[in-house]
């Protein structure tokens, strides 16, 4: 008694409700706010004797009530009836406990949070949580006047989960959890890890969500992803902040469904094969732009309900484009309300801050060792591929995950087991991931952002790999805009940085990234970096585009490169779209749409991204003009050639080398009027010659415009 009075018991359900005695039925309820209750039974309505002036009520009698209870309660002249939460029995599989404790829950999305249920005709929600050093778990929300002491949950044994079932909630109700540590006895209120979504900001509460009847409408784009080769097919990815990407007149949020509208019709004008969308996870700032995740399994709530983001992913699919979402698995902020210390300890956290912060960061490191907090991870990224028919992940900051001293000194770090610096028990959740996406989402993508020479991170597990699908290649990133970020006239000394990147190209499968990393912080626009004057910026910036959608490994952008943007990226408003009424902005632009279409449409450009016999160089050694040509290949044999001109001196009559006698055309150049540039090139046509050069038996001689890129092919 004792114990339920003071919200300690971390089983009520031994006490409360209805039991059986020797002589009898007995039934005890706990409501301290109410001032009289009776117990509905087969006769009439009885009423409870008090037993404590604090709320406690029992009934005794030799037949049983129906079950589960109903009660009639007065509270402050006002009676209304409910049923017991105490008289219903545990709705959780013994097996799923099983499967969590192991780590091996895919869906926990299932079993843990709130669902709306129905039990022999009642409706209700039931709650479950895990915290495993708690004393007592209660439910609390405006139902109950968020008072601990009510709804608090049954323990289940070992397994450290907590749940109840509480009878006529609504959907659209608010509530957290209660926690008393066991340890310390501390009292503290946490918001839902497994919720399905959340209050407006600034408040934190986990709202009950109904069970998703989305209809879907994506059967044949789900058939044909199954089916897909992605490794020869076009990936070029538009990276998208639906926060900034536009804004309302008023300067508000585009919502999911009207964002459904524009951007989509946006990416499928300019080309893009695929969006990815920085975190739509639940989040308290926008200036974290997603990457502090406070609601795992919750769509923000910024931009609409659930529904109306599947509605998004929906109409992305039936307008042929997949989606993948920014995943951030690495660390979690520290808001006292959420996952942070979550039962009174470090729980999905490392307990020794030299594992388990970020002090860079100022977040916490998930606990990858431990089964239950690898099973959150997994669940979670089951339940996003599932629940919203998400196409791959683009998992963040994985070389932090790989590396114990990531960005930590000497003596602020532990060692493994073996005394290295690889963080074992995260390379192991991050093997479990990708094998878990690859055999039950077919056709589904992971993608690493890993900027280290960690070896076979895009190979399969089971050659020795992590798994992922691809990587990003930072190396070339950093090494492209190092180089392009140069005055033309010195980039003859760093020639080396265009050329690099193939010794090391085909070692795993690269995406080419030019991110939102690159556009903020005082790194200036992709515009902003461009040494010259005006036009040499723009032309630059032409030729930049040209060699990333031409040079081998899939594509991503973020938004605003696609026209130039002049300013760092900003997330508290839209991108500058007003540029496009300045030619050089639309110019970028439209040659951005060109290359789009013509690397889907041309498949020397897509089909062996990965793979060498894909790409030949025909001259990667004249730094004196900063010119390199190269060959892109399909299996089919078809090919086209590709020549870049880094310097602002145009190329009159430069003999290039081609692998096959026969007229060439030029079917792309960025110098052209229509993209801004100065309008010189091939049109007349391109015709071989006999003439030995660069390894060759035939060659051409063209004009090669400044600041420029030429694609041409066999007439």
């Amino acid at each position: 008694m004792i114990k339920i009075l003071g919200a300690k018991h971390h089983d009520p359900f031994s006490y409360l409700g209805l039991h059986q005695k020797a002589d009898g039925h007995i039934f005890r309820a706990f409501l301290p706010h109410a001032s009289r209750i009776w117990l509905k039974t087969s006769q009439a309505w009885e009423l409870l004797h008090q037993t404590h002036e604090q709320g406690l009520y029992e009934w005794e009698g030799l037949n049983a009530p129906e079950t589960p209870c109903r009660l009639k309660i007065e509270q402050d002249t006002y009676i209304y009836e409910q049923y017991d939460a105490y008289s219903f029995p545990s709705m959780l599989f013994v097996d799923d406990l099983y499967l969590f404790s192991g780590g091996n829950l895919k869906q926990a999305h299932k079993t843990f949070g709130a669902h709306m249920l129905n039990y022999n005709g009642i409706t209700g929600v039931r709650f479950s949580v895990w915290a495993p050093n708690a004393e007592r778990v209660s439910v609390v929300g405006n139902f109950n006047q968020w008072d601990g002491r009510l709804h608090v949950m049954r323990a289940h044994g070992s397994s450290g989960v907590w749940e109840i079932f509480i009878p006529e909630l609504n959907a659209g109700e608010l509530y957290k959890f209660e926690i008393r540590n066991r340890h310390t006895g501390q009292v503290f209120i946490k918001t839902d890890p497994y919720a399905f979504s959340y209050e407006h900001l600034p408040g934190t509460a986990a709202k009950i969500t109904p069970p998703n009847q989305y209809d879907w409408q994506d059967a044949a784009w789900f058939k044909k992803r199954e089916h897909a080769d992605w490794l020869h097919t076009p990936f070029n990815c538009y990276e998208v902040h639906l926060g900034s990407w536009r804004r309302n007149a008023d300067n508000g949020f585009l919502t999911y469904r009207e964002l459904a509208d524009q951007l989509v019709k946006y990416v499928k004008e300019m080309g893009y094969t695929h969006i990815e969308l920085l975190p739509v996870s639940e989040h308290p700032l926008n200036e974290s732009w997603g990457y502090q995740t406070t609601g795992y399994f919750a769509a923000t709530h910024r931009f609409g309900t659930p529904d109306d983001l599947r509605y998004f992913v929906d109409t992305c699919h039936q307008a042929d484009i997949g989606v993948i979402l920014d995943w951030v698995p690495g660390h979690f902020p520290k808001d006292d309300w959420a996952l942070a210390r979550f039962d009174g300890t470090p729980l999905y956290e490392h307990a020794d801050p030299r594992r388990g912060e970020h002090q860079e960061w100022g977040t916490y490191i998930f606990n990858y060792g431990r089964n239950e907090v690898r099973n959150f991870l997994v669940a979670n990224a089951y339940f996003w591929l599932s629940e919203f028919h998400i196409d791959g992940l683009r998992v963040d900051a994985v070389a932090s995950m790989l590396y114990l001293d990531y960005s930590r000194k000497a003596g602020e770090w532990l060692p493994n087991q073996f005394g290295g610096r690889e963080n074992i028990e995260a390379i192991e959740f991050l093997k479990q991931l990708n094998i878990m996406v690859h055999q039950d989402f077919p056709g589904a993508l992971t993608i690493a952002e890993e900027s280290t020479a960690w070896p076979m991170v895009s190979r399969p597990v089971d050659a020795g790999g992590l798994g992922f699908s691809m990587k990003w290649n930072m190396g070339w990133m950093n090494d492209t805009l190092s180089y392009i970020a140069q005055d033309p006239i010195h980039r003859r000394y760093q020639h080396d940085k265009l050329t690099f990147g193939q010794i090391y190209a085909y070692s795993e499968n690269f995406v080419l990234p030019f991110s939102h990393d690159e556009v903020v912080h005082g790194k200036f626009s992709l515009l902003g970096k461009m040494p010259g004057d005006a036009w040499q910026k723009f032309a630059n910036i032409r030729l930049l585009l040209t060699y990333q959608m031409t040079t081998p490994g899939k594509k991503l952008n973020f938004m605003g490169n696609e026209f130039a943007q002049g300013r760092e990226w900003n997330e508290g408003a839209s991108l500058d779209w007003h540029l496009l009424d300045i030619p050089w902005h639309s110019g970028v632009q439209n040659m951005m749409r060109d290359l789009n279409h013509l690397y889907q449409r041309v498949s020397a450009l897509h089909d062996l991204d990965f793979e060498q016999q894909g790409f030949d160089w025909i001259d990667c050694q004249d730094a004196e003009q900063s010119i390199i040509s190269y060959i892109r290949r399909a299996r089919d044999g078809r090919f086209i050639i590709v020549i870049l001109n880094f310097t602002p001196v145009p190329r009159h009559h430069y003999r290039l080398g081609v692998p096959t006698s026969g007229d060439y055309k030029e079917l792309f150049n960025s110098d052209a009027e229509y993209y801004g540039g100065s309008n010189q090139g091939n049109g007349a046509g391109l015709n071989s010659e006999p003439t030995p050069w660069m390894g060759y038996n035939q060659s051409i001689a063209l004009n090669v415009p400044p600041l420029s890129g030429l694609i041409l092919q066999l007439k």
